[in-house]
């Protein structure tokens, strides 16, 4: 039985180097997928203007500790530069890490899992074409408990669907290219819902609000139930201006998302505004 458990705990890498699924990609594709995964918000330097200076270092808090966003440029030593395209599509669909261990999903993968291997592809050659930042993230400050990579194998077979989504599909191109920015790349679902002891998110409260992440307010309720009457015009212009229909403007950390939402073409914001419209309408959970 330890033996199975052990097993079934395993990091396992989906991909190999030379996979023929992960040919070269499309840099200026890889900006949108950038621009629409919000790389640039965790990975950033902290302390520079630069959103293409991957460098790393963000403190991330949670209530598991403290993690922090590692450098993702392509520096061969202290960044991502010796990764293969594989190494990124097991990263980002396996959580798994180049040396075969289980990332913490403070990396979004249970959302990115659904992406396609072109994006993955795309979002590769991007990268290799940023500045490489020297220099290493401090590593991250967890109890001893959360230390032992080995339990997230744990966490991942309880809420973990590799290769899956939540993405409800409807047959509308529209609809569905939403669907995709909005479960996927844009991974929404982070920051607008609750979650259970254990760190993942309560199906109940999809995209219905909840403690932000960090421990610094409230992120609001996003389905028909707080927004119902913003029409997809409003969704749209707000991501790609942060100004809201009653004249407000948004703020904290959806101050990033605005700025790489503007960088997708309008067609994008288009869907993903018809994508919110169409979800289930939630009560707001309780502070």
């Amino acid at each position: 039985m330890t033996w199975l458990a052990w097993e079934a705990t395993e990091a396992v890498p989906r991909f190999k180097s030379g996979d023929p699924q992960l040919e070269v990609g499309d840099p200026e594709l890889g900006a949108q997928a950038f621009a629409a995964g919000q790389c640039s918000s965790c990975h950033a330097s902290p302390g520079q203007p630069d959103r293409l200076k991957l460098g790393g270092g963000l403190a991330l808090a949670s209530p598991f500790g403290t993690f922090r966003a590692p450098n993702v440029s392509p520096h061969r030593t202290d960044g991502i530069g010796s990764w293969s395209v594989a190494d990124l599509a097991n990263a980002l669909i396996s959580g798994v890490s180049p040396t075969g261990q289980h990332y913490y999903p403070a990396l979004p993968y249970s959302h990115y899992t659904g992406m396609t291997l072109t994006d993955v592809r795309n979002l590769f050659a991007y990268l290799q074409t940023l500045e490489p930042v020297a220099g290493r993230a401090p590593p991250h400050d967890l109890p001893p408990l959360f230390r032992v990579r080995r339990g997230i194998g744990v966490w991942k077979l309880l809420f973990f669907k590799q290769g899956q989504s939540e993405a409800m599909l409807s047959g509308d191109p529209v609809h569905d290219r939403g669907a995709y920015l909005v479960e996927t790349l844009g991974h929404c679902a982070e920051c607008h819902s609750s979650r259970n002891v254990l760190g993942a998110i309560k199906p109940s409260s999809r995209f219905a609000g909840g403690p932000d992440p960090e421990g610094t307010g409230f992120v609001p309720n996003i389905t028909p139930f707080r927004i119902g009457s913003w029409a997809e015009a409003d969704i749209a212009r707000m991501l790609k201006t942060g100004v809201t229909p009653n004249h407000g403007r948004v703020g904290s950390s959806m101050t990033d998302v605005v700025t790489n939402m503007a960088l997708l073409p309008q067609s994008d914001r288009d869907a993903i505004a018809r994508y919110i419209k169409s979800l289930p309408a939630r009560p707001t959970p309780q502070p």
